[in-house]
């Protein structure tokens, strides 16, 4: 199964296609109200889970596989199209930040699993530790992960979240990567490190900071989330 196709947005690390950015006036539309400082905590989260819920409806416009079955309508009987149930969907968003990022997953997904990941990065070596881990034992064959991450900074998280995934049983083309802004170091490290993974995101930044952080970015997405 191919995991990521060529689309409107798309662009290419290392010469692959890896990256899609979606042209999309509301996608635009809510990078700007989480790129603006003056944002209170509240907007933002909101804002989040807007954008979360886009990028997921563009992220999986062709990876989920469906079935035709017939239904009586109040008019009658009709032939309908709808996703499939026997490729379940994860959701496996990254805390904190990425609590608010798959807010509305349930709301656009037919029907999901959610699987917690706490990983805390350490501010000195940028290194990330796993506080958390709710994933299963092993993920089902054939089901669709979608990992939730904001911030695509140094990509040190994001590598180690795939890590924890791919030990749970799951292969490269089972998992689809939505982040809200997306700078190049993160995206040149799972390029190397995991070719094939697709990677939709809001916004491309390219520069990050010696703290680690996305400039211009949108500061720290779970302080602004959560007020903290």
């Amino acid at each position: 199964m191919e995991n990521c196709k060529r689309g409107p947005g798309a662009a290419a690390v290392d010469g692959g296609f890896k990256v899609v950015v979606p042209a999309h006036p509301l996608i635009s539309h809510w990078v700007s109200v989480l790129r603006d400082g003056s944002t209170p905590s509240h907007a933002f989260r909101s804002a989040m889970a807007e954008l979360g819920r886009l990028l997921i409806y563009e992220a999986t416009r062709d990876w989920l596989p469906t079935v035709t079955r017939e239904v009586q309508s109040p008019m009658g009987s009709v032939v309908v199209e709808s996703v499939s149930e026997a490729e379940p969907i994860m959701i496996v968003p990254i805390l904190r930040a990425g609590l608010a990022l798959a807010d509305l997953a349930t709301s656009i997904l037919p029907s999901t699993r959610t699987f917690h990941l706490g990983m805390a990065r350490d501010e000195e070596t940028l290194l990330p530790a796993v506080y958390l881990n709710k994933l299963p034992d092993k993920f089902p064959k054939g089901c669709h992960i979608l990992l939730m991450d904001p911030m695509l900074a140094t990509g040190g998280t994001l590598t180690a979240a795939v890590d924890l995934v791919r030990e749970r049983g799951a292969e490269i083309s089972q998992i689809r990567i939505i982040s809200a802004v997306a700078a190049p170091p993160a995206l040149e490290k799972l390029n190397k490190k995991f070719p094939g993974i697709c990677v939709y995101t809001g916004a491309m930044d390219q520069i990050v900071n010696e703290k680690g952080f996305i400039v211009p970015g949108l500061g720290d997405a779970g302080d602004r989330s959560y007020g903290t």
